[in-house]
């Protein structure tokens, strides 16, 4: 069998891992397609990442702004012209189906658009001072090196959300893809290389996340941690950085509620909590994991819904007529399996799905079926914790202060959805329900590139990527200058 190997990009060379060893890069619809081997990173490797970044930054951070941002828009352009060659790498490395791979390569395209302009609005602020004759200002300075751990969902968008907005901004980095997908990160990266990137501004590391991850969180030279993944990691990456102040932004899991009124347009929100709940085979941290249904449609929204998620096509995402591809990996399923058995043991009811796909078409590859619980209350771990698979919950409630009890009672808050006809209770909403992102009459997932992008309690920390990024990637300077030619004390009481 012949595959490529690919090297970690160290200050601008192609260079294996010092310990020589690989890991593979299997296609979860068919483990006998090998789409590469990848380098097994330690701290020796890291350390020569972060040395090349820091030497890179010194020079980089003095190209200017709108000169940072040109790269960016060739960079997009490239992109728009590999989009197809890129989705369909990523399907073979992730999964998801060719519709979805070619949306991920369109979101890097438009956050490098998008981002591109901020190379002319890194605005401070001037304001008078307090004294004569003194000017007073702030400017936005870059952090320096900035580590970056990404996951393999999303792996080329969420790698642009990161890597774009700290460019533009004058930093350096150095990026550890997940070592499922690390290909989609290096196709671009190529691509920024392709478009002018000097050597050295970004450096790729491969490997798993104790041996390569943890050392970039704690490599004193990393001036601040960009990290998307689970909770219980990013949980790990908070407390490891805080050890040395080091700034970290964590986006991190979901158990994201699709709340449907009596009202609701039904066939709307039918279409809408099936693509939430098993598009990207359910592996979106925003994806639908709960639908709560108001009473009155409880019993036709079940039947119907049911029907559909039996209906999808499961299978290899290179196929167009597939709907929904493998999950990642093995571990993946048995994620899945395991919370399909605690639910049963609850007390909840499997109304279709629930198992691995093993036969057939499905031998080589890691698939699980569109899975629906009902009989389910908000206190059922199934109800509570994040499975990350084509797994989806119904519970039903009475009033709508109720649902938003129940939506807002998890201990995560990313995504939610309403599908009403009432523009009260819709308004209602969006100030009631604890999530960095709500939306009307529309999916959980979606979101678009220039807006906020985040959650509050475990989903996150504070932090956005999209608008946000830029203060992220940014730090404040304050400036005076005083041209009055003689001492003046500020916060010293001057007053006459």
């Amino acid at each position: 069998m012949t595959y490529p190997t690919y090297h970690n990009l160290i200050g601008g060379e192609w260079v294996p891992a010092a310990s020589g060893k690989t890991l593979l890069n299997l296609n979860p619809a068919d483990d006998a397609d090998v789409v590469g081997a990848f380098p097994s990173s330690h701290a020796e490797d890291v350390a020569n990442a972060v040395a090349a970044a820091k030497k890179a930054f010194a020079s980089w951070r003095l190209v200017p702004a709108p000169k940072r941002a040109e790269i960016l828009v060739r960079a997009g352009s490239i992109l728009q012209e590999r989009k197809e060659q890129y989705a369909r790498d990523m399907t073979r490395e992730m999964g998801k189906v060719l519709a979805e791979t070619r949306g991920d390569v369109q979101e890097a395209i438009d956050e490098a658009f998008y981002v591109a302009g901020e190379g002319r609005r890194l605005f401070g602020v001037t304001t008078p001072s307090e004294l004569q004759n003194k000017f007073a200002m702030s400017v936005r300075m870059p952090v320096g090196v900035v580590g970056m751990i990404t996951p393999w969902n999303f792996p080329m968008a969420i790698p642009s959300w990161k890597l774009f907005p700290a460019l533009v901004s004058g930093n350096t980095c150095v990026i550890k893809p997940a070592e499922d997908t690390p290909l989609s990160t290096y196709n671009l990266v190529q691509t920024l290389i392709d478009a002018g990137l000097p050597p050295g501004v970004v450096n790729i590391v491969a490997g798993l996340g104790p041996d390569a991850g943890a050392p970039l969180v704690e490599h004193p030279d990393v001036r601040a941690i960009s990290f998307t993944g689970s909770s219980e990691i990013g949980s790990l990456v908070g407390q490891r950085a805080a050890a040395s102040f080091k700034p970290v932004s964590l986006e991190m899991g979901g158990k994201n509620a699709q709340i449907v009124l009596n009202d609701a347009n039904l066939d709307l929100a039918l279409n809408g909590a099936l693509w939430g709940a098993f598009g990207t085979t359910g592996q979106r941290c925003t994806a639908t994991s709960r639908i709560l249904l108001q009473k009155g449609i409880a019993a036709e929204f079940t039947k119907e819904f049911i029907a559909r998620a039996k209906a999808l096509k499961v299978g290899n995402g290179l196929d167009e007529s597939v709907e929904v591809g493998p999950q990642v990996n093995e571990a993946q399923i048995a994620t899945s399996t395991k919370y399909v058995e605690i639910a049963v043991k609850e007390g909840a009811e499997v109304l279709t799905g629930g198992r691995a796909l093993t036969g057939g078409g499905y031998a080589n590859g890691t698939f699980f079926e569109p899975t629906v619980f009902g009989g389910v209350t908000p206190k059922m771990r199934i109800a509570r914790e994040e499975v990350f698979g084509p797994v989806v919950s119904l519970i039903e409630f009475d009033t709508f202060e109720q649902a938003i009890e129940i939506a807002n009672s998890i201990e995560y808050g990313l995504s939610t959805a309403l599908y009403t006809k009432d523009v009260n209770r819709a308004f209602t909403a969006i100030r009631d329900l604890e999530a960095g992102i709500t939306y009307i009459n529309a999916p959980t997932i979606g979101a678009e590139v220039h807006l906020p992008f985040g959650g509050v309690k475990q989903t996150g920390n504070g932090h956005r990527e999209g608008l946000g990024a830029i203060d992220f990637f940014t730090t404040w300077k304050s400036v005076y200058v005083d041209y009055s030619d003689r001492l003046q004390r500020a916060q010293i009481d001057n007053a006459e």
